[in-house]
C-alpha cells in the first residue's frame, strides 16, 4: 500500500496539530511535513513533493489562495478555513476543493482525495 504524503499549512501550531492527527487517524494517509506560512508552503512542497497540501486560507504574507495558485501544477491542493463550505469559492485559483475546518474529518479528507484525483498518476489512498 502506498501512502498519499500530505503537507500540512497552517500559521496557527495547535491547528496543524489537529489537522496532522486526522490525516494520521486517515488510513494511507501521512503527514510529510508542515509549514505556517503560503511563502514556506512552496519552499516545503518543493523539498518533500507530496502528493496533497491542506492549505489554510488566511495566512500571512501569502495567502492560502495565493499559495494555491503557485502550487496547482504539483500536488492536489485542498483550503481549510473557519468559512462554511458554500460560503467559499475556491475555484479558479488552483486548489482542488475547500473544506470548512468544522467539518474536517477522516471521512472528508478521504472524500475530497477521491473527488480531486481523477486523471492524476497519484497514489490512492488504501491501495
Amino acid at each position: 500500500m502506498i501512502d498519499v504524503r500530505v503537507l500540512v499549512v497552517d500559521d496557527q501550531d495547535a491547528y496543524r496539530r489537529a489537522m496532522a492527527a486526522v490525516v494520521e487517524e486517515t488510513p494511507g494517509f501521512v503527514v510529510v511535513g508542515s509549514a505556517a506560512s503560503g511563502e514556506e508552503s512552496l519552499v516545503v512542497a518543493r523539498e518533500l513533493e507530496p502528493d496533497l497540501v491542506l492549505l489554510d486560507v488566511n495566512l500571512p504574507g501569502m495567502s492560502g489562495v495565493e499559495a494555491a495558485a503557485h502550487l496547482s501544477s504539483g500536488p492536489v491542493v485542498v483550503l481549510l478555513s473557519t468559512y462554511d463550505e458554500d460560503e467559499f469559492d475556491s475555484s479558479g485559483c488552483g486548489a482542488a476543493a475547500y473544506v470548512s475546518k468544522s467539518v474536517f474529518s477522516p471521512e472528508r479528507l478521504q472524500q475530497v482525495w477521491q473527488e480531486s484525483r481523477p486523471d492524476r498518476e497519484r497514489p490512492a489512498a488504501g491501495s
